[in-house]
């Protein structure tokens, strides 16, 4: 594979993902996913910073959706029907990544430093959530409680899709779950 060919971030972004998977995160060096890839380091790091980026680069974009998604709910929509609309949103743009966002779990799941940095995306889309939920006019604690509880449901449903991608629709698992949360709450399990 040339250097010339197009898309050298997923490339890269493959290349390091089975590296990951072949060798373990940490064995792992730069220098070898760029050779995988067919790419110079210097390529790669005109995309990523270093090579945690490549599990976590598209988290920024994936909150902005969360947000925007929120935020654009109906007016007469519930602060959890609100963010069940985020989170599917968020479920349909993974499911269309399939065997990627498999293969990230899978190396994230096998280091404890990623794994930390996992937990800290999930409570930053929490906090931009509930943020979202406030200028809807949800008051805390309410807008706080709904938006981690849609983080708790999309965590659970996550787990759940990346089990069984090919037999789960992960923005119906979403739905399913939060539906589970509200038997729950109700005294109805």
């Amino acid at each position: 594979m040339g250097r010339w060919e197009p898309d050298a971030r997923g490339r890269l972004e493959q290349a390091a993902l089975d590296l990951y998977l072949e060798r373990g995160f940490e064995s792992t060096t730069v220098a070898e996913i760029a050779e995988r890839a067919g790419l110079t380091e210097r390529t790669f790091f005109r995309y990523f910073a270093d090579k945690r980026e490549v599990l976590f680069s598209g988290s920024a974009i994936l909150k902005e959706l969360l947000v925007q998604t929120a935020l654009d709910a109906p007016s007469a929509a519930t602060p959890i029907e609100a963010v069940a609309a985020a989170l599917e949103a968020v479920g349909a743009v993974l499911q269309q990544r399939g065997q990627g966002a498999q293969k990230r779990r899978r190396v994230i799941t096998a280091n404890a430093e990623l794994r930390e940095r996992e937990l800290v995306k999930m409570a930053s889309w929490a906090s931009a959530l509930a943020d979202a939920l406030r200028r809807r006019g949800v008051p805390d604690p309410t807008a706080a409680l709904t938006a981690e509880a849609g983080i708790a449901v999309f965590r659970v449903a996550f787990e759940r899709w990346v089990q069984r991608p090919k037999k789960h629709d992960l923005p119906r698992l979403i739905g399913e779950s939060l539906d589970q949360l509200k038997a729950v709450t109700a005294g109805r399990s």
